[in-house]
């Protein structure tokens, strides 16, 4: 068991940044903890990792996609998308096809594999949603909704 830390002193040359109550932060402690949830389902079912899942999600909601829309859609990295879309061409899960013939230019869509594996994770991905959903009353989830759709980049939507 570890002995809890006092925090760093602050002082003049120095102001730590108190990632408690740092927003960034806070999301990206309960991002990480509720995916993490949701992929110890998975990863033991599927050996499916959290990009891969991710990647998979995003094309069963839009058909056809190349891997830099993937990316985007994702906000995660190129190199972790295109490995993730490597590993899941190989298994099976996601085919990879040409667009009209320009070789310049992948389409991607998952595969009967593919889909099996979807409409058995997604189910349990919106039962851990609702877990987490269950601590808000319904006004605080409306707001969530609200407040998420306004901080999330136009982009993403």
């Amino acid at each position: 068991m570890s002995t809890p830390r006092k925090p760093a002193p602050a002082g003049a040359e120095h102001a730590p940044l108190e990632l408690e109550h740092f927003l960034p932060y806070r999301l990206s402690i309960l991002s990480n903890t509720v995916s993490q949830a949701i992929a110890d389902d998975y990863q033991r079912r599927y050996d499916l990792s959290v990009t891969e899942w991710r990647v998979m999600a995003v094309l069963a909601r839009f058909h056809g996609l190349s891997a830099r829309e993937v990316a985007e859609r994702t906000a995660m990295d190129k190199v972790a998308v295109s490995r993730a879309l490597a590993r899941l061409v190989t298994a099976g899960r996601v085919h990879r096809d040409t667009h009209d013939g320009d070789k310049r230019r992948s389409v991607l869509t998952l595969t009967e594999a593919g889909w099996t594996i979807h409409d058995d994770v997604a189910p349990m991905a919106r039962a851990r949603e609702r877990e987490v959903l269950e601590k808000l009353d319904p006004e605080e989830q409306q707001w969530l909704t609200r407040i998420l759709d306004k901080l999330q980049p136009v982009s993403q939507n």
